[in-house]
């Protein structure tokens, strides 16, 4: 069995299950109702880093009473965790709907230090944008920024996706143009990406040579600056485009 990433980095021996399921459990309650969920104590801390730095810890009263609460946790979320602990393995997205729980426990990942279920969430959300050839929508990207901090690894994914289409697109959806006036961090973060790309000098047009075609040129004829659609050309952001104007305006992350 592979080694899993611990948080600092390195790697740390990967243990069988059944080493993990002593009879020493812990109860974990989850959501406003309280939900009871009863863990092996070994298998958890062994993932977690923060309920090893709980549970081990003799001066926290949690390592006594061998309780702690996750109040704003929901039931949901926390039963994927629970399926991932013992399993190890995810359900694959089958609709982009799926992909809302599959943040929300990722973001449950990072507050529990769990490097390896943040990596397998990013790679099924990965996997299922190209596998179904769609992108990531609006109010995902703005979800995302509002729930995790710069360099994260799932913000990079999306926004990297989120570069490509914007670059391969003849014109900027409405919403999106919207969006970035009002999210100047994300406008920088696409401009990142297009950079990590390391393109070419040949291959990028030199608006400062006027023999050199610009690529603002289309079938419907010119481009300018200011030209937006209202409608996305790609499946992916077309699925959410109803959508979209409401998070811009009201829940988007400024």
């Amino acid at each position: 069995m592979p080694s899993e990433p611990s948080q600092n980095g390195d790697e740390k021996p990967q243990k069988q299950l059944y080493e993990l399921l002593t009879h020493s459990l812990v109860d974990i309650y989850v959501g406003e109702e309280n939900s009871h969920y009863p863990l092996h104590e070994k298998l958890l801390c062994h993932h977690s880093p923060f309920f090893a730095s709980i549970f081990y810890n003799k001066a926290s009263s949690s390592s006594r009473t061998k309780e702690f609460g996750l109040p704003e946790v929901t039931d949901e979320t926390f039963a994927l965790f629970v399926g991932w602990l013992y399993a190890r393995a995810l359900r694959s997205p089958d609709e982009e709907r799926d992909i809302g729980p599959l943040l929300d426990l990722y973001f449950l990942a990072a507050k529990l230090q769990i490097v390896a279920l943040e990596t397998d969430i990013v790679d099924s959300v990965r996997a299922y944008y190209h596998n179904n050839a769609t992108y990531p929508g609006l109010r995902r990207v703005q979800y995302v920024y509002a729930n995790t901090d710069e360099d994260n690894v799932m913000r990079e994914m999306m926004v990297g996706s989120v570069a490509r289409y914007l670059t391969l697109a003849d014109s900027i959806p409405e919403y999106w143009a919207k969006a970035l006036k009002k999210n100047g961090q994300l406008s920088v973060d696409i401009i990142r990406s297009i950079q990590e790309w390391h393109l070419e000098e040949r291959n990028v047009p030199d608006a400062r040579d006027a023999s050199v075609d610009r690529g603002r040129n289309t079938l419907k004829g010119p481009v300018g600056f200011s030209a937006v659609e209202g409608e996305s050309e790609m499946e992916g952001l077309k699925e959410e485009s109803e959508e979209e104007e409401e998070h811009v305006n009201g829940n988007g992350v400024a």
